[in-house]
């Protein structure tokens, strides 16, 4: 009897709720003069990097991490509505990032440092533990290897086969007959936000991050 090759994509995703927070911010002024351009952004991000050091602990947070940027001074040559070209700006910046474990305490720092002058709160990303994260993902993969099984079965069932054994377990696309390729399965467990939208928003609101796995799998049934 010939075997009865059945070849199939399991899936599984779930949603975690986030562990840390990492918020992005700047500081950055303008002016005629590069002098006082540059002193207001040093002046500004010194008082930054002090409350940033003053809740820092790697073990403990509720700031677990944080970096800053070199700062950049650059000019420009503006230009009227006459087509006159203007005298030169100069412009400041320095960018920060810090990682929160403390959602509440994150609000309250980022409503400490919004009223700063030349502060500009950007982005906030929500995500798991690197260890956590680990641990989601071997779960994922697991539940996808398994709705992979049940799928097998279920077609094994309905041609009046009995079970099934699996010969080969691949990431999307290969096995080598472009399974996964329709189904537009990624690779790898991949992580991401619920809320959807193309363009970042600031939202102090941990968002559920969700973790999804794809596999195909050859099975044979008897």
């Amino acid at each position: 009897m010939t075997d009865t090759i059945i070849t199939v994509q399991g899936r599984f995703s779930s949603f975690y709720p986030p562990e840390r927070a990492t918020v992005q911010i700047s500081v950055g002024f303008e002016g005629p003069v590069r002098e006082p351009v540059f002193a207001k952004t040093v002046t500004v991000s010194a008082t930054i990097r002090s409350l940033l050091a003053k809740q820092h602990s790697p073990a403990t947070g509720p700031i677990t991490w944080w970096s800053s940027d070199s700062i950049q001074v650059w000019s420009s040559r503006p230009w009227s509505q006459d087509g006159a070209q203007l005298p030169p700006v100069f412009h400041s910046r320095i960018g920060f990032s810090a990682k929160f474990s403390d959602f509440a305490v994150m609000a309250e720092w980022i409503e400490r440092v919004a009223v700063l002058d030349g502060l500009t709160v950007g982005t906030i990303t929500w995500a798991l533990t690197e260890g956590r994260k680990t641990a989601v993902i071997a779960e994922v993969r697991s539940r996808a290897v398994k709705d992979a099984v049940a799928k097998a079965s279920v077609y094994a069932q309905s041609i009046g086969l009995g079970s099934v054994r699996a010969v080969a377990l691949a990431d999307p696309g290969m096995l080598g007959d472009q399974v996964g390729a329709s189904a537009g399965g990624a690779p790898h467990p991949m992580s991401r936000m619920m809320a959807a939208g193309s363009a970042p928003e600031l939202s102090l609101t941990p968002e559920d991050i969700e973790i999804d796995a794809v596999v195909d799998a050859r099975f044979i049934a008897s």
